[in-house]
């Protein structure tokens, strides 16, 4: 049993002199530069700023939804096996209500964030600017949104009036 102890007692003393020479502060990377963090900051605010140059429309969107997105969510974003995209507009307030980009979200710009950031599924950010505008241009156009001869950029994305931009009661001021 002393054999033990002296062992444990001798490595303790040994681990306590190596962390006394170990830096204070942990040695994990180094300070993100201006250029990293603006790589990485694609965020889009609902008044579309961040938005990217570029556009796309509708017939484009449709041939890029064929190939990269109707595995997942169905002809025309009906959804299945994945979230439904399109429809539900106006039943919100009902018994069945369905949430989908056209019924629920208050802001266009909100789902460009959304499929250049996340989409597709398996290869997420892969997409170039003009892609997502087209995708965008697309689902917007199943609801009726925009007209099948659409072509978004920045600009006619940001004026978009989606179908439930009152539907959400205001942020309170006082906190």
């Amino acid at each position: 049993m002393r054999t033990h102890s002296a062992a444990l007692l001798v490595s303790l003393i040994a681990g306590t002199a190596v962390a006394a020479e170990l830096p204070r502060t942990p040695m994990m990377g180094h300070p993100a530069s201006q250029a990293e963090i603006d790589a990485w900051d694609i965020s889009i605010a609902p008044d579309g700023a961040g938005l990217p140059p570029g556009q796309g429309n509708v017939e484009q969107g449709r041939e890029l939804y064929a190939q990269l997105c109707q595995t997942c969510h169905n002809e025309a974003g009906k959804g299945q096996p994945a979230d439904r995209l399109t429809g539900g507009v106006g039943t919100l307030s009902s018994a069945a209500p369905v949430k989908t980009v056209a019924s629920f979200w208050p802001y266009a710009t909100t789902l460009f964030d959304y499929v250049r950031r996340a989409m597709p599924l398996h290869s997420p950010q892969s997409l170039k600017d003009d892609q997502v505008y087209a995708l965008v241009a697309y689902l917007l156009s199943v609801d009726g949104i925009v007209p099948a001869t659409a072509t978004l950029d920045a600009p006619s994305l940001v004026a978009i009036r989606m179908p439930n931009r009152d539907g959400f009661a205001p942020w309170p001021s006082n906190r």
